[in-house]
């Protein structure tokens, strides 16, 4: 008998309810608090389109209907929101003191206002701590991950580096680890986003872009061959 040579259909992914539904219980068994507060969040809009369907609208058929139907809105709009940040913020704890946690809050959370990689600009071969760079309206902000005893050399370093290329820009610097006066990775985005503004939209893209170029320039690799520092002059005949 010939065998069948059909390939096999390739596994469906998760419709948008079954996703938001592994959301909801991932959520909910790593967040305590998160099931009062969707709960909260979903009751008090309809709670309050039923009090002003009754009072403001009174006798207002059509008013009454509408204030009702905007609090069951106001309530699912409440509890996908509370979902949405009780999730992140779970995310985050389930990351937090992995190589790359702070490249992937970068790359995810930060606006489009913020010029910003998931791969960091100096990274420790032997401990894998790594410094990473942000470019926004408040200058250049470096953020080191890994404890503040280790990557405060490495962070010093990058602060010079930057301000020899671009001189007049603030350079403001984060620590994100296992010190108790470091930022925890969920407060990442808020601790940097508070950083007080200091340039013009177009100065960063202008920032960005020199620092990329010329970081990229200097750390090109040395080409094989003779190294001209030990070469030696031929022996005359």
């Amino acid at each position: 008998m010939a065998r069948s040579s059909a390939p096999s259909s390739p596994a469906k992914e998760p419709g948008r309810m079954k996703q938001m539904g592994q959301v909801f219980q991932m959520t909910r068994r790593n967040d305590k608090a998160a099931l009062p507060l969707m709960l909260l969040w979903t009751i008090l809009p309809v709670v309050a389109g039923i009090l002003l369907a009754a009072f403001v609208s009174s006798g207002n058929i059509i008013g009454q209907v509408l204030y009702v139907i905007a609090g069951i809105m106001g309530g699912i709009l409440g509890f996908l929101l509370v979902l949405g940040r009780r999730a992140e913020r779970v995310a985050y704890r389930q990351i937090s003191g992995q190589p790359g946690a702070v490249g992937a809050v970068l790359k995810s959370a930060l606006r489009r206002a913020w010029q910003a990689g998931e791969m960091p600009v100096a990274v420790s071969p032997r401990t894998q701590d790594a410094v990473y760079r942000a470019v926004g309206k408040p200058g250049v902000v470096l953020i080191g991950e890994g404890p503040r005893s280790r990557t405060k050399r490495m962070l010093e370093d990058e602060q010079r580096n930057v301000k020899r290329i671009v001189p007049n820009v603030p350079v403001h610097i984060i620590h994100v680890g296992p010190d108790a006066d470091s930022v925890p990775l969920e407060k990442l985005p808020k601790s940097i986003t508070r950083i007080k503004k200091a340039i013009s939209k177009a100065e960063v893209y202008a920032v960005s872009n020199r620092l990329n170029s010329l970081s990229k320039a200097s750390s090109l690799p040395i080409p094989k061959g003779i190294d001209p520092t030990k070469a030696r002059a031929p022996k005359p005949r």
